[in-house]
């Protein structure tokens, strides 16, 4: 399984270590990642994968959750749709 995370709010501390701690907690490995401050806005970009299949919904509802702690909006993505959108 192949995944992209995204991640857009107001710029704090600990936002890339809270994400990235969630990110191994939930067995996904970062396989890529970029983030920056544009303005006074954190954004960041992240390819996940993992062996094991998980289930999207679930794994949206956890990051979603969890974004809410740090006041950021966290997204996830199978990197599949990506795929399928470049291949038509």
């Amino acid at each position: 399984m192949k995944a992209i995370i995204t991640v857009v709010g107001k710029d704090k501390g600990g936002i890339v270590a809270g994400v990235a701690t969630k990110i191994a907690e939930l067995g996904l490995n970062i396989d890529d990642i970029s983030q920056t401050v544009l303005d006074e806005f954190f954004t960041m970009m992240a390819v996940v994968s993992s062996d094991e299949k998980h289930d999207f919904t679930q794994l949206r509802n956890e990051f979603e959750a969890f974004g809410q702690t740090l006041n950021v909006k966290i997204n996830i993505q199978s990197a599949a749709i990506f795929d399928a959108m470049y291949n038509i």
